[in-house]
């Protein structure tokens, strides 16, 4: 259970090859939807993988946070939306980018829009968060009033320009069948379709913009959307599987961990990877045995199938429990390095920083 990537500690892998695989795939599918995509780039947050991007057409990319708008505008990205509620205490932020890069704002609160009109000294786009589902952030689709109120703040404003409605279903990741996601995208766009008749003839330059990896991955048909903003898919992870979004092979980021401890009557096995590592971000299942990551076999300097039978069950801040089988454990030695794929991809790349890759290659996470 050797790997040619030295690995003396938890090491973030990237499969460079099945990565460009999933950005060209879903690049083909916007393309092929007539659908403008924008991806999310707060999954990876990398300056060398966004030129992954870049090299399939993407020139328009969504991130979550003023300090990752500038850090990937530094870097020559010049149309970005933050797809989070606008936070005016961070107003030079705010201008700083505007006067630079055309720059899209969320607008999710009356109170909000207000401050955005009083701070903003270069001009925005705004979007207007609905809910359609998640109950995470947003105007509730059905509540036209509030809807307006926003709306009647910024229309006077010169220096905003209304650009449509934005929604994530999140609630499709905590589906368990791909016929439920795709009915979850389907009364998604219903809402969005019911909002955009509603207020195309007073803006005939709205848009519609989505996203989320599980309806990405796969709805073939956007409705009345106009733009895709999926992250995940990048990388996928163990979430995406099990619902559904993706195939094993899909997953293109994995964390090798040295193993430190077996203990055979438990079944057990400690690996040196732990909640500072794979956060704790974990799959609830009946029995209360919880998943927070999956083993697979390693494979050069990447991995191959899935081990079945054998899963990530515990964190602590260093250590990380495997529930092993009897067969695995035969085999396994204080000593040799696993390979595990990660419940949540972006919280993982997110605290480990470094993507290694096969002959000496790294790329830097923000």
């Amino acid at each position: 259970m050797s790997t040619m990537i030295q690995v003396t500690e938890p090491t973030m892998v990237l499969n460079e090859e099945v990565c460009k695989s999933n950005i060209a795939r879903m690049a083909a599918k916007a393309k092929a939807a007539n659908v403008v995509f924008r991806p999310h780039f707060k999954t990876h947050q990398s300056r060398e993988i966004g030129e992954w991007f870049r090299a399939s057409g993407v020139d328009k990319i969504t991130v979550s946070s003023l300090n990752m708008a500038m850090k990937f505008a530094e870097w020559g990205w010049n149309d970005i939306t933050v797809a989070f509620p606008v936070n005016c205490l961070e107003h030079e932020k705010i201008n700083a980018l505007a006067a630079k890069i055309r720059l899209n704002l969320l607008l999710v609160h009356s109170e909000g829009a207000r401050q955005l009109s009083e701070c903003l000294k270069y001009p925005v786009g705004v979007y207007l968060g609905v809910d359609t589902g998640y109950h995470r952030d947003g105007v509730d689709a059905g509540n036209y009033e509030k809807i307006e109120r926003i709306m009647n703040i910024v229309a006077p404003d010169v220096n905003i320009k209304f650009e449509g409605f934005l929604t994530h279903a999140g609630h499709t990741y905590n589906a368990r069948s791909k016929e439920e996601i795709l009915q979850i995208h389907k009364d998604n766009l219903r809402m969005l379709k019911n909002i955009k008749e509603r207020y195309i003839d007073r803006y005939p330059q709205l848009k519609i913009s989505l996203g989320d990896t599980p309806s990405c991955s796969l709805a073939d048909r956007f409705g009345v959307a106009d733009e895709i903003r999926p992250g995940n898919f990048v990388f996928y992870d163990v979430t995406q599987l099990k619902i559904g979004s993706c195939d094993w092979y899909n997953i293109a980021l994995a964390v090798k961990c040295p193993v430190v401890d077996i203990n055979r009557h438990r079944n057990e096995a400690v690996i040196y990877g732990g909640g500072v590592h794979f956060s704790k971000d974990r799959i609830d299942r009946p029995g209360n045995r919880p998943l927070y990551g999956m083993v697979a076999e390693n494979h050069n300097d990447y991995w191959g199938n899935i081990i079945s039978g054998v899963e990530l069950v515990s964190l602590s801040q260093e250590h990380g429990v495997m529930h092993c089988t009897d067969d695995f454990l035969d085999r396994l030695h204080v000593g040799d390095v696993v390979t595990v794929l990660p419940v949540h991809s972006c919280m993982t790349a997110d605290l480990m920083k470094i993507y290694h890759m096969n002959d000496g290659k790294t790329a830097a996470h923000i």
